[in-house]
């Protein structure tokens, strides 16, 4: 696994330990690869009592991309959770991704048992293995 992918997994990892879950205490981190600049943006997931005002952690890190650089395209998406096999994005963080993912965008999903105590599992995909069909407006 080349350095640049060890560096976002270890700064997904770092996002985690940050999450605010106090309903759920499912805590996740993401760290996204920008293709142009190949910097790191990681996020956390954010809960909320309404729930739907929630947000994800892969939406967090491609905010802080957007707020930061303006609208790129990702290179690498990996996203840590406590689950085995680890959990992939929702189904609306994988239709956000679609505006800046391209059918070939690497996808590393990793349990935190994996990371920490080499147990557990890593797994990975390209975009389009995850979301075949997805809905996106031309850009004008």
């Amino acid at each position: 696994m080349e350095q640049r992918i060890k560096d976002a997994i270890a700064l997904a990892v770092e996002a985690r330990l940050h999450a605010y879950t106090p309903y759920s205490h499912y805590k996740v981190g993401a760290a996204i690869i920008s293709d142009e600049t190949n910097t790191i943006y990681s996020g956390c997931n954010v809960e909320n009592g309404s729930y739907g005002a929630t947000i994800c952690a892969e939406r967090g890190a491609v905010m802080k991309m957007i707020s930061e650089e303006g609208g790129h395209t990702i290179n690498t998406l990996v996203v840590v959770s406590h689950d085995t096999p680890p959990a992939p994005p929702c189904a609306l963080c994988l239709q956000v991704l679609a505006e800046f993912c391209t059918p070939d965008t690497q996808v590393y999903l990793l349990d935190i048992d994996y990371v920490e105590k080499g147990l557990g599992d890593i797994v990975t995909y390209t975009f389009s293995d995850l979301l075949p069909h997805p809905f996106v407006l031309k850009k004008k």
